[in-house]
């Protein structure tokens, strides 16, 4: 695995190292797991913005229930109905 070097604040450095010290995991598989929450967060974010935008036209989520209802007939694979 290719290594670079990244600058971070000090209290970042201190919480980094506090963590790893804690949790006896790497700085680095910390900065991975961080980094990993972090994108999916932002992803998320911009998924529900992108829903927020799609409600604000009536027709456009007008369409959306309708093809979710579309799918909602599909066959349920032998799970049952709660």
């Amino acid at each position: 695995m290719s290594r670079i070097t990244v600058r971070i604040s000090r209290e970042s450095q201190a919480t980094l190292r506090r963590l790893a010290h804690e949790t006896g995991e790497s700085m680095q598989a910390i900065l991975d797991k961080a980094l990993e929450e972090y994108r999916r967060k932002c992803f998320l974010g911009g998924a529900n913005c992108a829903y927020q935008s799609l409600r604000d036209v009536p027709k456009a989520w007008a369409e959306e229930l309708a093809e979710r209802k579309l799918w909602d007939s599909t066959l349920l694979d032998d799970l049952k109905e709660s």
